[in-house]
């Protein structure tokens, strides 16, 4: 590697550092609102600061903002490995441009890579709301910043995590060729079903709880279809939602605190949809504000959702849902859009290992079926290696898995044995000595179909949801998918 390249270090101290880091953002953004040349007309080098507590001693770490105006933190360890960690964050975040902390708190949080050796750099995406690719594209380009300032590293690996792994894996199919820029790749918590179908059981859980509550919108407010998320010029806030969830199912108090009609709707909406209820506001969140995101400012007011064929069951009275629930039908070319940008074909060439906790409330565990199908499908599985914990969460996992799992994905790429679930569930415990965080595997655990856990649409039964040969003519049609 080409260490010559890389930039001067500074001193770090130890004190203020995560408003030292904003701070040091603060002349790129004041500079973009007085009329500094854009982005795109020069992009300066990674400048240093201090890095996040938990790295204090152990790297120095950089940050800027790319050509298409991504802001991106860096760190490169004090004994560094030579290998590189790109990670791709989840989300999607819905703010209106390139959110400056979000890559220096995806550093502090995912430290244990640095912690491990691995040089670690992290793009915050060029905008907020929905984008696969574009958020893919920025990934790479932040790995580009990193070569042009450090030197090629001699292992490079795409780390995604949540929808972040659908943008990983989106990475891997675009980038990832054999002799290309990546080893090798993990992807932790992901959303691994794809834009067309990953979301289908948030349509489900978004026609549900308006059948039962009737108050998003309320039959006083002005009407739209609830393929919208919500109307684009709604003024509803996140505390909205919660306060209008509250109202109709009091699912905010102890169950003693509830009427008998909340709790059968919240029994009902449960039942149904299958959400677990201490994640049940944030998935009607991302089926109300995101969904608006997807239809209104990505697809230009088009439908890519359908209910169609959908028999909905595990209520007190099925037959009266399934009668007044609402039903639509989505636009083939919305389809098409939201399919070619966030859809995975399978057409993997490079080590993939994946991690996912057993009881994640948020990217249900069957989403790991989903991939495996898909790379099946595309006759690329032999490239696939998937664990998974007995842990309950979605956001952060065991800090010593996460260091066991890089390690296993290096070594697999620099020996090329396949490592299985055993062997990992094996190693883990050298790590916890260090992190004393815990090792959960489960070596033998299968996760059920996603269409156990989700309801099928029709055609929704084989994988991949979007074939290579699909994706290819589907890039030839001007303006296809989602803009970045």
């Amino acid at each position: 590697m080409d260490r010559s390249r890389t930039p001067v270090r500074v001193r770090r101290t130890s004190r203020s550092r995560r408003t030292g880091l904003l701070a040091s953002l603060a002349a790129a953004l004041t500079a973009a609102f007085t009329g500094a040349p854009p982005a795109q007309a020069a992009t300066p080098p990674p400048a240093a600061v201090s890095c996040p507590a938990e790295l204090d001693g152990k790297a120095t770490c950089y940050t800027g903002q790319d050509a298409d105006g991504a802001y991106y933190a860096i760190a490169v360890p004090e004994h560094w490995n030579g290998s590189l960690v790109v990670h791709a964050h989840g989300g999607p975040d819905l703010g209106t441009g390139s959110d400056p902390a979000r890559s220096v708190d995806d550093l502090a949080r995912w430290s244990v890579m640095v912690k491990e050796g691995y040089a670690w750099a992290g793009s915050s995406y060029r905008r907020g709301g929905y984008g696969t690719r574009m958020a893919a594209e920025d990934t790479e380009n932040v790995r580009r910043l990193f070569v042009a300032n450090f030197g090629k590293p001699r292992r490079t690996y795409v780390h995604g995590q949540s929808w972040g792994g659908d943008v990983a894996a989106k990475v891997v199919e675009v980038y990832g060729r054999r002799g290309g820029p990546y080893d090798g790749a993990l992807l932790t918590s992901g959303v691994l079903g794809g834009g067309s179908r990953g979301y289908d059981y948030r349509v489900d859980l978004r026609v549900v709880y308006q059948y039962y509550c009737h108050n998003m919108p309320r039959p006083t407010e002005p009407q739209y279809p609830l393929w919208q998320g919500l109307r684009a010029d709604s003024t509803l806030t996140t505390a909205g939602l919660r306060a209008r969830l509250q109202e109709c199912t009091g699912y905010a108090s102890a169950p003693r605190e509830r009427t008998a009609l909340q709790q059968r709707n919240l029994d009902d909406i449960l039942a149904v949809t299958g959400a677990p209820e201490r994640t049940l506001e944030s998935h009607l969140r991302f089926a109300v504000f995101t969904f608006r995101d997807i239809v209104h400012d990505r697809l230009g007011d088009r439908d890519p959702f359908s209910n169609e064929g959908v028999w909905y069951s595990g209520s007190h009275d099925d037959k009266a849902l399934n009668a007044g629930v609402e039903r639509f039908a989505a636009d083939p070319t919305a389809v098409r859009d939201l399919s070619y940008d966030s859809d995975l074909t399978g057409k993997v060439s490079i080590p993939v290992l994946t991690m996912h906790a057993i009881d994640d409330p948020t990217a249900f565990v069957e989403h790991e079926s989903a991939y495996r199908a898909t790379l099946r499908g595309a006759g690329r599985d032999r490239y696939l290696v998937q664990t998974f914990t007995h842990e309950s969460e979605h956001s952060s996992l065991s800090d010593a898995e996460y260091a066991n799992a890089i390690a296993a994905l290096d070594g697999w790429v620099r020996t090329g044995k396949k490592p299985t679930p055993r062997t990992i569930a094996d190693s883990c415990a050298a790590f916890d000595r260090t992190y004393a965080t815990g090792c959960f595997y489960d070596p033998d655990f299968h996760p059920a179909s996603y269409a156990s856990r989700v309801r099928p649409r029709p055609g929704g039964l084989s994988w991949p949801a979007m074939t290579a040969a699909q994706a290819k003519r589907w890039s030839r049609i001007a303006g296809v998918g989602i803009a970045p």
